[in-house]
Formats: structure tokens, sequence, C-alpha cells
């Protein structure tokens, strides 16, 4: 497996995203997922991102249970503040100091360990100055709890005011050939600091892949269902985008997720693409990414198919949108 760093830790070039294991893309087998975990372990994926809200805590009994005699293999990445309300929908976003010793506290648990590699706010809070979540963090690390602090969806003003308080070694933010935002001030920023990436939603939900086929159904609680590039005529448009995608993989031998992965790959070796999937068929095909090699031809034909802005319609549902880049 090839490596990569953030912010000075040694990771492995592509993460795991377990999200899609707890039922926010529709059902999923606890089995099979287990078994992909185990299988990207095998393949020398270090890095497994998590929630303490996915699936309302499930997502993190899976891991845990995945990392039953494993856990010095792995560097553990959780998600922290969001409110839940039954079955689990978001409801709101709390980061004050109390709450995140609450929050990595069950984490521990559900989780089986005693650290956590990479904790990090979902969200900035807007009630919470960045500095008492921060704060609150770099406490856990002194202890021992938590090994290295993170960050995700932040903005600018927040990134340099949370490394101004302790080291920022991560931020997760959506970054792929359908979400360009973070090359604007993002990135330079992060690269300013020494602050690493890790690049989720690399395949925009499944879109990029061209399985998503025009008035598709989502299955109940699929988060799809309820995303803008996903209704009506912004899916038609992006499906053309896709489509566009696939051609070029025919011509470099290339599925439509190995080149999506693979941009994101040649973006810098500070970026650190999440596989997010709960099969071990997809990770496979993902990984493949690592092999192939994008020539400067390659990467305008990558950029004429899909360039910046074109993908329609948000990431996100309006009211989502609002909490991003705080």
């Amino acid at each position: 497996m090839q490596t990569r760093k953030l912010g000075g830790v040694e990771v492995s070039a592509v993460g795991l995203g377990c999200m899609g294991m707890s039922g926010v893309y529709g059902p999923a087998d606890e089995d099979e997922s287990i078994a992909t975990i185990h299988a990207a372990m095998e393949a020398g994926v270090t890095l497994l991102n998590t929630g303490d809200f996915y699936g309302a805590g499930h997502n993190e009994m899976l891991v845990g249970r995945a990392l039953a005699g494993k856990r010095d293999r792995a560097f553990v990445s959780v998600k922290f503040g969001a409110q839940l309300q039954p079955p689990g929908q978001i409801v709101g976003f709390d980061a004050r100091p109390v709450a995140v010793k609450t929050y990595v506290t069950y984490s521990l648990r559900r989780l089986r360990t005693d650290y956590i590699d990479l904790y990090q706010p979902a969200r900035v809070d807007p009630n919470v100055p960045i500095e008492d979540t921060v704060g609150a963090v770099k406490e856990l690390i002194d202890a021992g709890y938590v090994r290295h602090l993170g960050l995700s969806e932040a903005g600018v003003g927040s990134i340099r005011r949370a490394h101004a308080t302790h080291p920022v070694t991560a931020l997760e933010t959506e970054y792929s050939l359908a979400t360009r935002d973070p090359e604007q001030g993002i990135l330079p920023l992060l690269r300013e600091l020494g602050i690493g990436m890790v690049a989720y939603g690399v395949l925009s939900r499944g879109l990029l892949t061209g399985d998503v086929a025009p008035g598709a159904a989502f299955a109940p609680g699929d988060f799809r269902a309820h995303s803008p590039r996903f209704q009506g005529e912004n899916l038609e448009q992006n499906i053309r985008l896709a489509d566009a995608l696939r051609q070029i993989g025919g011509q470099t031998g290339l599925t439509p997720a190995q080149l999506a992965f693979a941009w994101v790959l040649s973006r810098g070796d500070d970026i650190v693409p999440l596989i997010g999937t709960k099969r071990r068929d997809r990770l496979a095909d993902a990984l493949g990414a690592l092999d192939a090699t994008l020539s400067p031809d390659d990467l305008a034909l990558l950029e004429r198919a899909v360039p910046a802005g074109a993908v329609a319609g948000t990431r996100y549902p309006a009211a989502a949108m609002s909490g991003l880049g705080r």
C-alpha cells in the first residue's frame, strides 16, 4: 500500500469511509460490511473513517467489532457533534466542551478502544467559539484519549483559528471531479499551514460511476432521495457527465470509479481520498486507482468531460448547505 502524510502523520494513500455501512444509502449487510473493512485492512488501508452519529452509534459499534484484534493496524477517524432525534434525524449541532467529552466517552466504548487517532467536529458550531471546541479536544489529547485533532467542512477563518489553538492534522471535506470548491481557498490554506486533506464524496454518492439511471428510485433512508444532484433535470445533466467519464474510461482501460479516484490522487500527496463503500467488490474496484497513472492528456480529457462547476445541483439540500464552510 502506498502511503501519504496528513499533517506529518503517515497513513495509507486511500482510506475507507464506513458511513454507508449504517443505512445512509439504504440497507447494508453487517457481515459484508465487516468483511469489507477486513479486506481493506488486508490491502493495507489504515485510515478508517466513521462518525458517532452514523446510524446513531451503529457505525462505531460495527467498526469496533471489525477491529477486534486488529486495533494497532488502524488509524481511526471519528466525527462528532450532530444532535439526533428518533429514528436518527439530524436536528442540530453541539460542540460545547462538555458535550465533546461526553461524545468521546461513548465513542471509546462503542469502538472498544482506549484512544481515537483523529477526532474532529463534523461541523463548526456557530454558537461555540472554535477555540473552545478545539481546547476540549486538546485536553483529550493531553490525557491520551485522542491522538490528533481534525476538522470537517470548516471555513478558512475557522481553520486558522483552530490551528492557532492546537495543530490541525487534517481537514475532511468533499472534493472530487464533481465538487471543486476547495480549490478556491481551502486547499491553498491547508498547504500554507501544513494540514492534510481527507477527501470524501469522490464518486459524488455514486453519481460519477454511471450506475444511476434517470428517474432512479432510492431505498427508504437513502440520502440521495433528497440530494439536489439526484433530482429531475439536475440528474439528467449529471448522467451525461457520468457518461462522458465512462467513455474516457474506455479509452484508458479504467473504470469510472478508478478514474475519479486517480484524479483526486493526482491533486497532491497531501490528499487522502476515502473509498466510501459497504461492499468488497466496490472496494477492489476503487483500489485499482492506486495502480493508475494519469497522463497530462488524460487529465485534460477529464477536465473537458467534467469541468469545474459543470455538475448540476448542490451537494446537500439548502438547510444542510448552510452549515458548511463556517
